[in-house]
Formats: structure tokens, sequence, C-alpha cells
């Protein structure tokens, strides 16, 4: 790799490790100001509206127990979130490897199924979690 080429490699990471620094740092405040504590974070607005629980219900008091290794934790906040970080972690590492390469693309490529997909596991997964026999998906 001649050594412009080596330059416009390390540039385009700027984005890939601006979002890992800004990630690292909300997972950061999530361990050290704890969103078990009731209203630490304020309260989520479509629960306020509505009474139900959205899919992201949950997510940061799971978030704040991934950052203790507490897996069981995370998954009763919302079992979700275990998945989906994931899966982020996986498209931020392709997105690295493609921008290493030199390649401006971006990483996400869902293709229309996919999303409609993702989107009826989200609906899917708001209605369960309100019904009685869903509950068990609640946030704990």
């Amino acid at each position: 790799m001649d050594p412009a080429a080596h330059r416009r490699s390390w540039r385009g990471l700027a984005a890939p490790v601006g979002v890992a620094v800004t990630g690292a740092v909300a997972a950061t405040v999530l361990h050290f100001r704890d969103p078990h504590d009731a209203g630490s974070y304020g309260i989520c607005p479509v629960y306020a509206l509505t009474g139900w629980w959205c899919p992201a219900c949950g997510g940061l008091r799971a978030v704040n127990d991934l950052t203790n290794l507490d897996f069981a934790g995370a998954a009763s906040s919302n079992i979700l979130i275990i998945p989906f970080v994931a899966m982020v972690a996986v498209i931020w590492v392709r997105w690295v490897y493609h921008r290493w390469q030199g390649s401006p693309d971006s990483p996400i490529g869902l293709r229309p199924t996919a999303t409609f997909a993702v989107l009826g596991l989200l609906v899917a997964f708001t209605v369960v979690r309100n019904t009685q026999w869903g509950s068990w998906l609640a946030p704990a």
C-alpha cells in the first residue's frame, strides 16, 4: 500500500472511531449512573402516553447490566438488547474493514424484506410484551 493510500485508509476510520467513542462514553455513563433507580433518566414517552412498553423500554437498564456482565439481568430488562448489541458490533467491524479497504460505502445493506422482517419483529415483540401471557417480556 502506497503512503497516500495508507493515509486515506486512516482518514476513512474517523467516522467509525467517532461512533465507537460515542458508544463507549454512553456505556460508561450508563455503567456509573444506574438507570435501575426510578426516574434517573426520566420516563419513556411512549409508556407515559400509552401505558404500553415500547420495544426499547428497559434498554438503558439492559445496557447497564451488560456493562456489569450481568447477561441474565440484561435479558430480563429487554431481551432484544443482547442480540442488538451483538449485531451493532458486527456491523461496526464490517464498517471498519470496508473503510480500511478504502470503500466509502455504508456497512448496512438491508433489503426491503429484511427491513420489514425487523419491523415485524419489533411490532410483535411490543404487542406480546404488553399482553398478559407475554408479561415476562416486560422490563423487570
